[in-house]
């Protein structure tokens, strides 16, 4: 099938969805499918009325069972092969991570391997019970890409990132929930509804205090205090704080009209 068939975006009531659909092989991603990413991800950014992202697997009943391996014949042939469907693989997880609204993964059935990278690229990661997890370069022979592992690192953190990497077994819902992998669980079949609900109510708040945060929030992991100051301030000069400030004092809803 063609990349505009294996993944595709979707847009309806100011939410994007970032569709996987390879369901004979449980929406693996194929090379083709990491190299659709960032135009996605990008159509979706360049949108205004689009306010959040969510990342799923359709119809399929999984969100991702890691990298196709069916290709790594092919892809791993040559050192210059090699590099080149890392550097694919990069570029269509940092375009997700880099995304400036805030993003979901909604996770049912399998998540493995890439499939949990592209997962913690996002903000924030609703599962099914049933939902499974693995991270297994070390049953290929392989080791997990070093912005992988920081970005695994900084939701779960080292000690755990170890345990998962190397051993590369399998855990559940439960289990991710309590390493903070997921941050809600949600009834089988579920898990989209779940974040479509979850990314309504972040919707009902200003759009510019949603991605301010955002970047609030990588400035203050990265220590640049000076910079979030500056962004800090700047919020009392933007229409969205005089229309939240004068719906607070009438005691009404706030109608934000900023889009980004």
């Amino acid at each position: 099938m063609p990349s505009s068939d294996l993944i595709f975006l979707t847009v309806s009531d100011g939410i994007a969805e970032l569709v996987l659909n390879q369901p004979q092989r449980r929406n693996a991603l194929s090379a083709a499918m990491w190299n659709a990413i960032p135009d996605l991800i990008a159509e979706a950014s360049g949108d205004p009325e689009v306010r959040t992202l969510i990342v799923h697997g359709g119809e399929t009943g999984h969100f991702a069972a890691g990298a196709d391996i069916s290709e790594f014949e092919t892809v791993y042939a040559t050192p210059e092969s090699s590099r080149a469907y890392s550097d694919s693989i990069a570029r269509g997880i940092g375009a997700l991570a880099a995304f400036p609204k805030p993003s979901i993964a909604a996770i049912e059935g399998a998540c493995v391997g890439g499939g949990v990278s592209l997962a913690v690229a996002c903000d924030l990661r609703v599962a099914s019970s049933e939902a499974k997890f693995a991270v297994t370069p070390g049953k290929l022979g392989l080791v997990y890409p070093v912005e992988d592992v920081r970005r695994l690192s900084g939701i779960i953190g080292p000690a755990s990132v170890k345990d998962v990497l190397f051993t590369g077994r399998l855990f559940h819902a439960d289990e991710a929930k309590a390493l903070g992998l997921t941050d809600r669980t949600c009834e089988p079949g579920t898990a989209l509804d779940t974040a479509r609900t979850l990314a309504a109510e972040m919707m009902a708040t200003s759009q510019w205090s949603l991605q301010a945060t955002k970047q609030m929030i990588s400035l203050a992991e990265e220590g640049r205090d000076e910079e979030g100051l500056d962004l800090f301030l700047s919020a009392f000069d933007k229409e969205d704080f005089r229309e939240g400030y004068s719906a607070f004092l009438g005691k009404r809803r706030a109608d934000f009209k900023w889009r980004g």
